[in-house]
């Protein structure tokens, strides 16, 4: 009888189970977010995506989150109505964005397909496959970011107490296993099956997500008529436009929040063009250069774990941060000024996103009030999402210049000049943020 009063989350295995179903929905969203870095050769051959509109296509991801702040409003809305129907809905939101986004790419909407009148007389300069694949781009955005959060409110649900970081450096894996496939299997599909057949399975992913969240919320009821009380949703818990204020007065929260702007941004624009700039800088095949890309999510999805569970024994998150940007620097001036392995150079910016990323998220807990902490991850989604959504287009803007004529054989080097210069300017903000804990704890010491 004793047993039956437990909650479901005392389960062992309940909670490793729900792990691995809300990581399978990580999984896919990060699939797809990475599935078109490794078929970028393929758009532009057969869709004439130009470098600049790659980048504005791989950018239309954030414009949800940068220009329209759902990653805030997202947060809100989940503190409101709770994991379910927030996760349903920005679920949704991310599943009908792959579909849309497959069906632009495909045969079927190239042949004349619904909408494909319409948008040709749209802006016209622009093919109408391009401007369906943004539409579907930025729906897609508009669910995946917040999709995350609802990920990690659902690990504090059945974790709180439990392994919790862990189980939030198990998350972190599963979304790199998803882009570390994406770079292995997308260009294995593509040349067995075709470019259309290789997007659409991306898609298919999302949708299977979908449907094992659903599968999810079954489990979810059940634990919320346990444990779920009046007063989560009580006066002081709910969202205040002062409490984004607040936010900017707090000068050790903008560091990090500028620091994750820019390392972000140095890694996942990369991370879209880095296979194209391997199969162009080095030679190799498509196969061969995704697979060269995926060695940095595969060093990430082993270290971050490690590395999370290094910083809550012993700290020093700050200058693990350091440490991950100088890496960062490294890596992006080897790449763009030597032959250097790319093997080597991959598994080192893996370390580095193991590095800053393990550190930073946790240590910007301990710098906001404890009310204002939802607040705070969704305004660090937003102000990151700035970085995704300009900087690829920057990217492919440079890339244009740089290579006058469309030649054969692009030249990279400023682009990843670009990249270089952004780990430069984390680390900036990183040793920024070091002194002004230094003057917060010397203060604290004084006072």
């Amino acid at each position: 009888m004793e047993t039956l009063k437990k909650n479901l989350n005392d389960s062992k295995f309940l909670r490793w189970f729900m792990l691995i179903l809300v990581g399978f929905i990580l999984f896919t969203n990060y699939y797809f977010y990475d599935a078109f870095s490794p078929l970028f050769s393929l758009l532009r051959s057969e869709l004439g995506f130009t470098n600049a509109q790659y980048g504005f296509f791989s950018s239309a991801y954030s414009i949800p989150n940068t220009f329209l702040a759902m990653a805030v409003i997202g947060g809100v809305i989940l503190d409101r109505l709770g994991v379910r129907p927030t996760g349903f809905m920005f679920i949704s939101f991310m599943t009908i964005g792959a579909l849309i986004t497959a069906y632009g790419a495909s045969d079927i909407y190239s042949a004349g397909g619904f909408g494909y009148a319409t948008l040709s007389n749209i802006f016209p300069q622009y093919s109408p496959e391009l401007k369906m694949m943004l539409i579907g781009r930025f729906f897609y955005g508009l669910g995946a970011e917040t999709s995350i959060v609802v990920i990690s409110k659902v690990l504090v649900k059945w974790f709180k107490g439990k392994d919790l970081a862990l189980a939030f450096g198990l998350k972190v894996g599963f979304g790199r296993l998803g882009t570390f496939l994406a770079f292995r299997g997308q260009p294995s599909i593509s040349t067995e099956h075709g470019l259309n057949i290789a997007i659409w399975f991306a898609a298919m992913l999302v949708l299977i997500g979908l449907l094992v969240f659903m599968f999810y919320m079954i489990f979810d009821i059940k634990l919320d008529k346990q444990i779920v009380k009046k007063s989560e949703l009580s006066e002081k818990n709910k969202f205040k436009f002062s409490d984004v204020l607040g936010l900017f007065s707090n000068r050790a929260y903008i560091y990090i929040a500028l620091l994750c702007l820019a390392f972000y941004s140095a890694v996942f624009p990369f991370n879209q063009f880095a296979p194209d700039f391997f199969l162009n800088k080095f030679g190799v095949s498509l196969e061969v250069s995704g697979k060269m890309a995926s060695w940095m999510p595969a060093a990430t999805a082993i270290m971050t774990p490690i590395i999370g569970m290094f910083i809550d024994r012993i700290g020093k998150g700050v200058t693990v941060m350091i440490y991950g940007s100088i890496i960062l620097i490294v890596v992006h001036l080897s790449f763009a000024l030597t032959m250097f392995s790319p093997y080597i150079l991959m598994i080192l910016l893996g370390i580095a996103f193991s590095l800053v990323p393990a550190s930073m998220w946790p240590t910007m807990v301990s710098m906001v009030k404890e009310s204002q902490i939802g607040t705070a991850y969704g305004l660090m989604y937003s102000i990151q999402n700035l970085g995704l959504w300009g900087f690829p287009i920057l990217a492919g803007l440079i890339l244009d210049a740089a290579n006058p004529g469309n030649p054969e054989v692009l030249n990279y080097k400023y682009t990843i000049l670009m990249f270089a210069a952004l780990g430069l300017l984390g680390l900036f903000f990183a040793i920024m943020l070091k002194e002004q804990i230094k003057n917060l704890i010397w203060e604290l010491t004084n006072h």
